[in-house]
């Protein structure tokens, strides 16, 4: 997450299921011996920051977002271990009280406009040999859901493209090169979510910053005519994009 918007994190808890998975399996990709310290950048609700502290029973976590009321959530979620702090920072002006051995984000990099300075502020934090694992959303992403958008042409949202950045594993490689990484990996892979709820899985998880560009009174009539023109059952396309490189030592 970003600063650019707080979030509905009781509503994140309940819809939030489908995207917290794939953080879950991301976390199982990391090798680690116990003991290092990592950074959970865009740590959500503290979901699968739970799953990273249960990694380093030797290690510690430093969890940043940038939504106040994730932050609030996350801290309430990881209680008093002394081995996790939550912070509220934007990425692109992260600052940590130590570098640390592992970058490791799910589903936050595409809310982020400038991967350049993204990449820049991941490789400072990191040791020298340090290592990031991310996953976001890739080129392609929620492709029908914004087909749809498009399709509904709200008068308040004409011209405006969203707020994400579903890139190119070739882009994304060359990004990190430029920041300074090295051994550089990105590729793409699909997940479906399934959306038991819509209107309200689009509000919270996709749409949030399309309805706070709209008036109040328009934002249901939206998601309504969205959720229209998409498939019933909605099962949803996810273009995964996982992205690996490393700080050279």
């Amino acid at each position: 997450m970003t600063t650019t918007r707080d979030w509905d994190a009781e509503a994140y808890a309940e819809q939030g299921r489908g995207v917290r998975r794939f953080g879950h399996a991301l976390v199982g990709d990391l090798e680690l011996r116990g003991d290092e310290t990592v950074l959970d950048a865009g740590c959500g609700d503290g979901g699968v920051t739970r799953d990273l502290l249960e990694r380093l029973p030797a290690g510690r976590v430093h969890a940043v977002d940038g939504s106040p009321a994730m932050v609030a959530r996350a801290r309430a979620a990881l209680g008093d271990d002394p081995r996790v702090t939550v912070g509220l920072s934007d990425l692109l002006e992260l600052e940590l009280p130590e570098p640390v051995d592992v970058a490791f984000s799910s589903a936050t990099f595409h809310w982020i406009a400038d991967h350049d300075a993204l990449f820049a502020r991941l490789h400072a934090a990191l040791r020298p040999g340090g290592r990031l694992l991310a996953q976001c959303g890739g080129a392609g992403n929620i492709a029908a859901v914004r087909e749809a958008v498009a399709a509904v042409d709200e008068p308040g949202l004409r011209g405006w493209a969203g707020p994400w950045n579903f890139a190119t594993p070739r882009e994304t490689v060359a990004q990190l090169e430029r920041a300074g990484f090295t051994d550089a990996r990105a590729g793409l892979h699909d997940e479906i979510v399934h959306a038991e709820d819509p209107a309200g899985y689009l509000r919270t998880m996709i749409l949030g910053s399309h309805c706070d560009r709209l008036p109040t009174e328009r934002r249901q009539p939206f998601l309504a005519a969205v959720a229209e023109r998409l498939p019933d059952p909605l099962d949803i396309r996810y273009v995964r994009l996982t992205l690996r490189a490393r700080r050279p030592a």
